[in-house]
């Protein structure tokens, strides 16, 4: 089994919370858990983005990962980048829980996230049916309100 974190941080440098990757084996899907505080209410965009670069904010992550140069798509679309994952669900006290099973997600392997970057967006992300320019790219999530490094 492989195990990795990924401890969130504003732009502000505000703690945002702490992301865990698991998998099993090669073949495993990879179970991604964690919370994050200090967010406002609502759906936010959760990616995993191309680099583990942080040195200018979350901006210095690049694009989401997207090793088979896919269109952008929801957690659930037969077309999507491997760093889709939705939306988190941030609650009225600023909480988010995750909880997430992803089969393309890989911590074993050639396509392993480990040196990637986690970043939730500001806004929602419309899981590129939102009919916006920026719709099949990015998912017109927004800025990048709170990223951090996947390690081991």
């Amino acid at each position: 089994m492989v195990k990795a974190v990924a401890f969130l941080r504003e732009n502000d440098s505000k703690s945002a919370g702490t992301i865990t990757f698991e998998q099993h084996d090669e073949n495993s899907e990879t179970a991604i858990t964690g919370t994050i505080h200090g967010l406002a209410p609502g759906k936010h965009g959760f990616h995993i983005h191309e680099y583990g670069d942080n040195t200018n904010g979350c901006i210095s992550s690049g694009g989401h990962f997207n090793p088979f140069h896919s269109k952008h798509g929801g957690p659930d679309a037969s077309e999507r980048h491997v760093g889709d994952l939705g939306n988190v669900v941030v609650d009225q006290s600023g909480v988010a829980k995750i909880d997430i099973r992803d089969a393309q997600v890989k911590l074993i392997g050639p396509l392993s996230v480990i040196g990637r970057t986690v970043v939730v967006h500001s806004g929602e992300d419309d899981l590129g049916l939102g009919g916006h320019a920026d719709s099949l790219t990015t998912g017109n999530a927004g800025g990048r309100e709170a990223c951090g490094v996947i390690g081991r």
